[in-house]
């Protein structure tokens, strides 16, 4: 299907071609004044000056050449010169049947599918995930689903951090803690034990207690230091204790993340990054991007245009120990070797943007990637409690993550249970697929790169720019069309009719933007534009809901067409949520 705002703009080429004037003036836009029109066009103003004429005038000959156009209903050149414009009843019914019919909505694949890679989880092995997680995985997750839709190759790495100090901490607290056991024994050959030392629970204790006592025991933290040397040097034991530390990591972070709806197509680790810093490192000194400052092995990165200052990329520090920027920019080498991406998509905290514009041009000045692949950032801002600061627990600490899924799923199982819509039995499940509704629309509703309040109370409501306010118009709509059906209906091979009245018109123009929302929605790396699209969707359902009997309409043409667009609506919003990473259920 061709584009919407294209079908109208190549009408109004059209017109302004036979009226004797460049067809580039024909450019159509929403109304900004509603109440007015539908469309509007400033082509007129815009050529005024090249043709020495007065707007109106241009508006007047074009809109002379509209006069029979099936595509507007009405056309009115208004002074100092706008194109007021109203769209065809007929017209409108006639995109929206083909919309129908198109098993993609009049969405369509790219004709050039890209390769990107999307670094969107970061979490660090043996701590659990907490809110501080959230917002990259939301995030993450909707682009890679939009890009999937539009036929992209959308590659979702979780990246975890796995190679660092920590893991000498936690070796260094296991050793303090169970001196005994074999992987501590120098000089034992046999197999080791297939079953972790730890659990989870103890695991998650063990290295906050390490870094804790680190920091007052300069012993203690000499030993880490030595064990996270060994473990990188691949001493045995030490190497298949790591093993169980990330065998029993990254089996309760899939777990999480499954209750999230956020799924990686690759577990990659800094770890797996490791094997190709000692050759990009002596690449670089050899071809003299990189030289030693205080010990250091730098590689400058300043740009004449920069206003502030940028710091040289710290590869190595003076003990000969690798950093955050030494990782990133090996992993950034493993990617191309293994995926040749088209891009590299990085969605982090934005407070993190001074260290990916090092990586970015340091990667770009010593050519570890092609020219034209693109490094992106997206920093998002914090996700904050009412006052305004970092969202904490009620006791001050930093909330596991799946504590909040747990209270909002808690908030929304009470008002199901006190709306006595779902059977007690279904009312839990229920509450879990709305409950992640309003964790995920409440954050991708907002622009990513700003702050936001994580309220749990308005998020939670049935009402207003919430997800179970647009979970609740989509059930409302299969409740009416289960209805029809259990009665005798079909939606089959019928035919959509003109707009009735105003409400329904209104609800026909939010549909046709489909495709541009969610083209628009990925150019610009923005879900919060779907959010949009889907709300104002759903206020001009429920507007066309309350003004029209449905089911006790007796004229069965009229009748059948109501239930068409009210199909056409659940399948538009239904593949938006799923771009958004949620789901609508049965009833609420």
């Amino acid at each position: 299907m061709e584009k919407w705002m294209k079908q109208l703009e190549k009408e109004m080429h059209a017109a302004f071609e036979k009226a004797g004037y460049d067809p580039s003036y024909g450019k159509v836009t929403l109304s900004n004044r509603p109440d007015l029109c539908e469309f509007q066009c400033n082509g007129a103003m815009a050529g005024a000056k090249t043709y020495r004429k007065a707007p109106i005038m241009i508006a007047g000959d074009v809109t002379e050449q509209l006069k029979d156009s099936p595509v507007f209903e009405s056309v009115e050149a208004v002074n100092p010169g706008f194109i007021n414009l109203k769209l065809s009843k007929e017209f409108l019914k006639s995109y929206l049947q083909e919309m129908y019919q198109d098993e993609n909505l009049s969405l369509q694949k790219t004709s050039s599918p890209k390769t990107i890679i999307i670094d969107y989880g970061g979490p660090n092995v043996a701590k659990p995930l907490h809110v501080g997680h959230l917002r990259s995985a939301i995030i993450g997750e909707s682009i890679k689903r939009i890009g999937r839709k539009l036929g992209h190759k959308m590659i979702g790495d979780v990246h975890l951090g796995d190679w660092g100090l920590q893991m000498g901490l936690i070796i260094t607290e296991v050793r303090h803690r169970q001196p005994d056991l074999v992987y501590f024994q120098e000089d034992y050959q046999g197999e080791y034990p297939k079953e972790a030392p730890f659990t989870i629970s103890e695991l998650e204790e063990i290295y906050p207690s390490a870094s804790a006592r680190s920091k007052e025991d300069e012993q203690y933290r000499q030993e880490a230091l030595e064990a996270t040397h060994l473990l990188q040097q691949g001493h045995r034991g030490y190497m298949a204790l790591w093993e169980h530390i990330m065998n029993v990591s990254i089996r309760d972070l899939k777990r999480n993340y499954e209750k999230l709806n956020v799924e990686f197509d690759l577990w990659k680790k800094e770890s797996d990054a490791q094997p190709y810093i000692p050759d990009m490192v002596e690449k670089m000194k050899q071809e003299g991007y990189a030289y030693e400052d205080q010990g250091a092995l730098v590689v400058d990165v300043k740009e004449e245009q920069d206003t502030k200052e940028v710091p040289p990329c710290i590869l190595l520090k003076s003990d000969g120990a690798s950093l955050y920027t030494t990782t990133d920019l090996a992993t950034i080498v493993e990617r191309m070797k293994l995926f040749h991406p088209d891009e590299i998509l990085y969605v982090v905290d934005k407070r993190q943007e001074l260290h990916f514009i090092q990586v970015f041009r340091c990667a770009r000045k010593t050519k570890i990637v092609e020219p034209d692949t693109a490094l992106s950032f997206l920093g998002f801002g914090t996700m904050n409690g009412k006052d305004g600061k970092p969202f904490k627990t009620r006791e001050g600490g930093v909330m596991r993550l799946e504590n909040l899924i747990s209270e909002i799923d808690e908030e929304m199982f009470k008002k199901i249970v006190e709306n006595r819509s779902v059977r007690d039995k279904e009312a839990e499940k229920t509450a879990e697929i709305v409950g992640l509704s309003a964790i995920k629309y409440g954050d991708l509703s907002n622009q990513a790169t700003k702050d936001y309040i994580f309220d749990v109370d308005r998020f939670t409501s049935f009402e207003g720019n919430t997800g179970p306010y647009i979970l609740y118009t989509i059930v409302r709509i299969k409740s009416i069309l289960s209805r029809y059906q259990e009665e005798g209906g079909t939606l089959g091979g019928k035919e959509l009719l003109a707009a009735a009245n105003d409400s329904e018109k209104a609800l026909m123009l939010e549909l046709t933007r489909y495709r541009e929302v969610i083209e628009n929605a990925f150019e610009e790396k923005a879900p919060h534009k779907i959010c949009a699209y889907i709300y104002e969707i759903s206020n001009a359902f429920n507007r066309f809901y309350h003004e029209t009997k449905i089911l006790s309409e007796e004229n069965e043409s009229q009748k059948s067409s109501w239930l068409i667009l009210l199909d056409l609506t659940r399948q538009v919003l239904e593949s938006c949520i799923d771009m958004l990473g949620f789901s609508a259920p049965e009833r609420m």
